[in-house]
């Protein structure tokens, strides 16, 4: 939609043109009752009862505990919240109670409330004024409405903090003083009486905002209101005051902006949307004792009129007040009404009060107390005629007959599809009604049916997406604690399954460990045989000597072992040449087992061999006694490289294959008797063949320094050394 640009509006306004809304009605305003007499100051009263949320948004938390005396201007609530702005202690008394108490609404509903018993000392806590706010931040006063606790007194009750700070751009600020509504003239009166002040309102506004253009409107039934507040804004060539033509309700917020502007606000939107915003004036009053004098909004003007009322007139009173409190005050007249009546607000927006206790809030204008025939019943609702006079006269043009048989019925889709939430409750459709309907009562019962609905679903909503988030929770961990258990038992079934370290080294070594087994299994067979042979020995230890067939014999047979154990030595040292062995792969509690037997059995051997020297008187020839001496020579070397084929496989598991073990000779027995016969020999010489051995050692150990003339030397000298030890042994044997 097209809307008149900023530049259009401007010289039409500077021109007096103005533009109209849609239907409308003109009602008797009976104004004169109250407007005629200054503001008067309501007495202070015995008990004040505060409302925790006064306002539209979210209540504040309550920083005062039953008990605490508390002074006139301290906060008794607090909050974070954007849409929120805090209470304060009317006046200075104690807190006697917290507690739920019926307040300012159509449906009679309680809420929580501070009640303070009043001293009557009306001590002020400290205030903090803000002189010099043309030089502070924007922020800084914004903080200052939010703190005081400015909200709309036009009747909506919005935060004023929020309304200051548009996200767009503004092009016209508008200030309301049109007052439509019949009977009201709280703001009447205040313009009159404080126009200055509301103009350093408009000024403080006017710093926040930052509009392009200022508007004071004024509705032509105020003339006095208009002058007072044409003259405080005539150094101000850029406030505009101007007179609206009397209709009601001009001073709805569309309506006025629809007046003044040409523009309309979107059906779903805000006055921002269009680059305008609007506050009350008794908002810029408000504002002004806040920012200049530091004090917090805890009382208002309110109009006190009707027939049954002996003095009506506009009160300064503290918020809190009980509504009866103000009735004594300005005299109520029981006798002219039948049944006790009082509307808080006009004649076409206001409510029936449900008590009399009820407080006055930052919203009441007006308490309208009227006699029994000033009013319309309500109670004389006929049937609809069908004539269509609602119609004309909704300013938003609505259809208030349909909204009334879909409302009736509780249809409450059909009535948002006639745009209930459009309707601005201002009762023209009613006040023109023929037949006497209550029209926006079905109003707002259906509002107030649709909303506790949109509640019931979202919260039905809320707990279904609680309950789903829930349940996907529960699956998860679930799903994790599975996970979690599937994964700790695979690890016991792969530690279960795990070979030992020593198992791996075998796995790894591979055909390493085949070689070490060999050379393993040899050196058992070896040890085997040297005890067999010391059993035979000491078995044939008190025998006759061996003849000496048998001895040839026993020679071939130990000749045959002795190379098949060389035979074996040499298939292990080609095995451990091919596959080197791992290190650290033999187990060295089981190599040192080895090497213990080993130990036993060379002792053994060694008293074995004492006990047949010293019992054995053989006559063998110095061929068999040198035979023996080689045999044991090969058999000692042998038995040397065993242990260091063992000592190279250190690390590894000690398996003897049965294969190597099978490898001996078949006729076992005799070779053990050969064997043991050969070793008896060669042990009955040691005596000679120690020193031929020491000398061998000693030649061989100085061999790596000696040039060949010295070798020579040195073999000769060995030569001669070994043959004046076989001369010793061959004295001995005669001896």
């Amino acid at each position: 939609m097209k809307y008149p640009s900023f530049d259009n509006i401007i010289n039409n306004l500077s021109a007096g043109k103005l533009h109209s809304f849609p239907g409308g009605v003109h009602p008797d305003d009976k104004k004169s009752l109250s407007n005629t007499t200054a503001i008067a100051k309501c007495p202070l009263p015995k008990q004040l009862i505060v409302p925790v949320k006064q306002h539209v948004g979210i209540d504040g938390a309550i920083c005062v505990s039953v008990g605490d005396h508390v002074l006139k201007g301290q906060a008794l609530t607090h909050s974070n919240a954007a849409f929120s702005v805090p209470v304060h202690a009317p006046s200075s008394g104690h807190v006697s109670a917290i507690v739920p108490h019926v307040v300012a609404h159509p449906s009679g509903l309680t809420e929580m409330c501070i009640v303070i018993d009043t001293d009557g000392r009306d001590t002020w806590c400290d205030l903090s004024p803000m002189m010099d706010y043309s030089h502070r931040n924007k922020s800084e006063l914004l903080e200052v409405l939010c703190k005081s606790g400015i909200s709309g007194m036009g009747g909506a009750g919005f935060p004023s903090h929020i309304k200051a700070a548009p996200s767009k751009p503004i092009e016209f600020l508008i200030i309301n003083g049109v007052e439509c509504e019949p009977y009201i003239t709280s703001d009447d009166r205040l313009m009159r009486e404080h126009a200055w002040q509301i103009r350093q309102g408009l000024d403080i506004l006017s710093h926040i905002i930052e509009p392009k253009a200022i508007v004071v409107a004024i509705e032509d039934n105020k003339p006095e209101a208009l002058q007072a507040l044409t003259i405080a804004c005539q150094d101000k060539p850029e406030y505009r005051v101007v007179s609206v033509e009397t209709k009601y309700p001009a001073g709805g917020e569309k309506q006025l902006i629809q007046v003044i502007t040409g523009r309309e606000v979107p059906r779903s939107g805000l006055p921002s949307d269009i680059g305008v915003t609007m506050f009350n004036v008794g908002t810029c009053f408000a504002i002004a004792d806040a920012v200049l004098h530091g004090k917090p909004l805890i009382e208002r003007v309110v109009t006190l009129t009707g027939e049954a009322i002996d003095n009506p007139g506009n009160y300064q009173v503290l918020l809190g007040t009980p509504v009866n409190h103000l009735l004594a005050t300005g005299g109520y007249l029981a006798d002219k009404q039948t049944t006790p009546k009082i509307v808080m607000g006009g004649p076409m927006m206001g409510f029936t009060l449900a008590d009399a206790a009820i407080p006055v809030v930052k919203t009441t204008n007006c308490l309208l107390v009227p006699s029994n025939n000033e009013l319309r019943d309500d109670s004389a609702e006929r049937a609809c005629i069908r004539c269509s006079a609602c119609s004309d006269a909704c300013p938003a043009n609505l259809l208030p007959q349909q909204l009334y048989w879909h409302a009736k019925a509780q249809e409450y889709d059909k009535t948002e599809e006639y745009d209930l939430f459009d309707c601005i409750e201002c009762g023209a459709c009613a006040y023109v009604c023929p037949s006497e309907i209550p029209l926006v009562h079905y109003y707002r019962q259906a509002k107030s049916e649709i909303r506790s609905q949109k509640d019931e679903k979202d919260k039905a909503e809320k707990a279904k997406l609680r309950f789903e988030a829930r349940k996907e929770r529960l699956q998860r961990e679930k799903e994790e604690r599975e996970e979690k258990h599937r994964k700790a038992k695979e690890a016991r079934l792969t530690a279960k399954a795990a070979p030992s370290p020593s198992s791996q080294s075998d796995n790894v070594s591979g055909q390493g460990n085949s070689t070490a087994k060999d050379k393993v299994a040899a050196a058992l067979a070896r040890a085997k045989a040297k005890k067999a042979a010391v059993q035979e020995d000491s078995s044939d230890g008190s025998s006759a000597p061996v003849a000496s067939e048998d001895d040839k014999k026993a020679k071939v047979a130990a000749a045959i072992a002795r190379a098949k154990a060389k035979k074996a030595v040499a298939q292990a040292q080609s095995n451990q040449e091919q596959v080197p062995p791992p290190q650290n792969s033999m187990n060295t509690e089981d190599d040192k087992k080895a090497k213990i037997a080993a130990a036993i059995a060379r002792a053994k051997a060694k008293k074995a061999a004492t006990q047949e020297q010293t019992s054995v008187e053989d006559n063998d020839t110095k061929q068999a006694r040198i035979a023996a001496a080689v045999a044991k020579a090969k058999a000692k070397r042998a038995e040397q490289q065993s242990n260091t084929v063992v000592e190279n496989a250190q690390g590894k598991t000690e398996e003897v294959d049965a294969s190597i073990v099978n490898a001996a000779p078949k006729d076992e027995k005799q070779a053990r008797i050969a064997a043991a016969v050969a070793k008896a020999k060669a042990r009955r010489n040691a005596v000679v063949e120690q020193p031929i051995k020491e000398t061998e050692e000693a030649s061989f150990a100085a061999s790596d320094n000696i040039d060949p003339s010295e070798e020579k030397k040195r073999r000769i000298a060995a030569a001669v050394a070994k043959a004046k030890a076989k001369k010793a042994a061959a004295n001995k044997e005669s001896q």
